[in-house]
């Protein structure tokens, strides 16, 4: 693993830089799109929000990947909008390379069409470190034959530690049927690179989000819906398409998407599946990702975990809509 890695961070020319994904992406709104600041639901409009977010990535490798992401949100109707934090940490090879983010942000809500109609705009702006521990790694030239990794490398070590700041941006129009969200991150494609090489940045990444709210039965007692929704995601060469669905009745949710990614090759990615529930102001999720590509013996499955509490913030003078799609 720490060969793999060693290409990954001091050979970037050949691999392409990525940012972590998340299976359950409307779990942690903040990272999915800074427009969605401020949406959460509450009976009489808005609401507070923190969201809490952890995902295991192919743990049958050594070395996995772990992320970490946690959110405050809150519309708050005297600035006419929404603000937010976010901090999150994604792991690689078992702490040889950690990436840490944090984050603010303010999204703008302007009623439209009578106020059935509405948009939000968002603005993110962040600061990130990336650091290395330049020691785990291994290279060819400290390999003695018949007795291991035992001469001192002669390989540049680069800084350990990098910083750089990064900007992202959204726009969500919704009503309470359905809605649709654009967001670009990486805007200003910050350099990450070690050595200060002035070509590896992190490329921009572009998001398409969509999907509705579909009541199950006219009883107005009767609490059961369809969430249907899809995600497009690219980044530079990568494309990823989710398509799946929420399905909610009373404190019980569950969800089935499928995941397709396009790069060099097509290839279908994986099967997500859901199963959560509500109790109150308090929201938890756990999905399961399935391998389905080639690779599927050696990277068998992926788990997320989310948790979001909410309350309930006084309505203002200004007119709001609350996102009511989709739950998690």
């Amino acid at each position: 693993m720490s060969c793999c890695l060693t290409a990954i961070v001091f050979y970037s020319n050949v691999a392409k830089a990525q940012d972590p994904e998340l299976s359950q992406y409307y779990a942690a709104p903040v990272y999915t799109n800074p427009a969605l600041a401020g949406s959460a639901v509450c009976n009489y409009g808005a609401a507070g929000r923190v969201a809490l977010n952890y995902r295991n990535q192919w743990p049958g490798l050594p070395g996995t990947f772990r992320s970490f992401a946690a959110s405050w949100d809150q519309h708050i109707p005297s600035i006419g909008g929404g603000l937010g934090a976010m901090v999150f940490t994604d792991i690689a090879g078992s702490g040889l390379l950690t990436t840490t983010t944090i984050s603010g942000v303010y999204s703008y809500l302007l009623p439209l069409n009578r106020g059935r109609l509405f948009m939000r705009f968002g603005l993110q702006g962040a600061v990130t470190n990336k650091s290395i521990n330049f020691n785990r790694l291994k290279f060819g030239d400290q390999i003695v034959p018949t007795q291991g990794f035992v001469n001192p490398t002669q390989e540049q070590q680069p800084q350990s530690s990098i910083t750089y700041p990064n900007f992202n941006a959204g726009w969500i129009m919704y009503s309470s049927k359905f809605y649709l969200g654009l967001a670009a991150h990486n805007i200003i494609e910050p350099n990450w690179s070690f050595y200060q090489n002035p070509q590896e940045v992190l490329p921009r990444r572009y998001t398409v989000h969509t999907g509705a709210v579909i009541k199950l039965s006219k009883s107005r007692y009767d609490d059961a819906t369809l969430s249907p929704n899809a995600l497009f995601m690219k980044q530079r060469n990568f494309t990823q398409l989710n398509l799946g669905f929420y399905a909610n009745k009373g404190p019980l949710v569950s969800g089935l998407w499928f995941r397709q990614t396009f790069g060099q090759y097509k290839n279908s990615d994986a099967i997500i599946m859901l199963i959560g529930f509500r109790k109150n102001r308090f929201k938890f999720g756990y999905s399961y990702d399935f391998t389905v590509s080639d690779g599927r013996s050696a990277i068998p499955s992926s788990h997320e975990v989310s948790a979001t509490i909410d309350w309930c913030v006084p309505p203002g003078q200004k007119p709001f809509k609350p996102l009511h799609c989709p739950e998690f």
